[in-house]
């Protein structure tokens, strides 16, 4: 009878044990972390892990399966999660969408969403894209889909849910990058190359005086339109610091306009409050202005009809060199810069 007991006992613990988790054991490690926190959201669902001063988190989260977004205080990653999972992620900020990694039960089909990301910006060169004539540009995007299907085909062990998803999503994202083209396209019409650019006048710099363009009069001017909660204005942030490093001593300004405003801060005194935070505190460099009226200052709307961030580079004569010049991460840039002899 004893040994019998014992028996019971041993399958009760083993059944316990084949008994699948209904949560996601979630954990990792960040370095050089941008917040102490990472919250994972997907609709109405919303969690909150904290991140040691090490970098390392662990938590647990029960979920629908689905694909969720991961925000850690400054950039977006998407993570598959489902009940179950066990899953571990490595990331290193400098270097977020190329870094990223996941590993353990279920982590195939987070990693999958990081490749994908990262196929997507190899394809997708914007900057590059530009450039091309429209007959260009349309053969530029049938040998999208043709490489994104294949990606897509070639990850048989992935959940369908997520390559199906994909699959149907190759003809929107194609769509949206023609569209945003287009608007480049007609923007540089509105103001090409050569033409003298629209003016701004006293805005607010962060020594608490004013800055004209035309102060700037004789040198190249590099402007960056962007705001405090434009999550990929922050990503150009390391790049733009490591531009104006390199360009210190060469003939050119580099401007940041802050277009934040109470639409999206609540009120002018918040905004205007939040723009000297964030300057102060990433120790932002180069001149800093507040635009007075935000998206409705004159220069910003002359400039921003295709959202932000957006990129101008003005001669020093005041004349327009690009209208919508390439960012600081991009390689096109410097090539620019180097065909004005910066």
């Amino acid at each position: 009878m004893k040994k019998f007991a014992i028996l019971i006992a041993v399958i009760a613990i083993v059944s316990c044990k084949n008994e699948p988790k209904d949560f996601v054991s979630f954990s990792g490690k960040i370095t050089d972390k941008n917040s102490d926190s990472i919250v994972i959201k997907k609709g109405d669902y919303s969690k909150t892990i904290a991140v040691n001063e090490d970098g390392s988190f662990s938590d647990t989260l029960k979920v629908v399966a689905n694909t969720y977004s991961l925000f850690d205080g400054t950039e977006y990653a998407n993570v598959y999660l489902k009940n179950g999972f066990d899953i571990y992620m490595t990331l290193d900020t400098k270097m977020f969408d190329q870094s990223i990694q996941f590993s353990g039960t279920g982590s195939e089909h987070s990693n999958f969403l990081a490749e994908k990301l990262r196929v997507n910006e190899e394809l997708f060169d914007l900057d590059e894209m530009i450039d091309l004539d429209s007959v260009q540009l349309q053969a530029r995007f049938a040998s999208i889909r043709n490489e994104m299907k294949n990606f897509y085909d070639s990850h048989l062990n992935v959940d369908t849910s997520i390559t199906n998803d994909g699959a149907e999503s190759i003809e929107r994202t194609i769509g949206a990058y023609n569209s945003y083209i287009s608007r480049i396209h007609e923007v540089k019409k509105q103001l090409p190359q050569g033409m003298i650019s629209p003016d701004f006048k006293d805005y607010e710099n962060f020594n608490g005086e004013t800055t004209s363009l035309s102060d700037l009069k004789g040198k190249y001017v590099y402007i960056d339109i962007w705001a405090t909660w434009c999550g990929p204005c922050k990503v150009e942030i390391p790049y733009l610091k490591e531009l104006e490093k390199k360009y210190s001593d060469k003939n050119i300004a580099f401007v940041s306009i802050s277009v934040d405003d109470p639409k999206r801060n609540g009120s002018w005194e918040k905004a205007h409050e939040n723009w000297r935070n964030m300057v102060e505190e990433d120790e932002l460099k180069g001149i800093q202005l507040f635009s007075p009226q935000g998206f409705e200052s004159q220069f910003i709307k002359d400039y921003v009809s295709i959202g932000i961030p957006r990129f101008v580079l003005i001669d020093p004569e005041g004349k327009i060199v690009s209208a919508a010049a390439p960012r600081p991460s991009s390689k096109e840039l410097i090539k620019l810069f180097d065909q004005e002899n910066i």
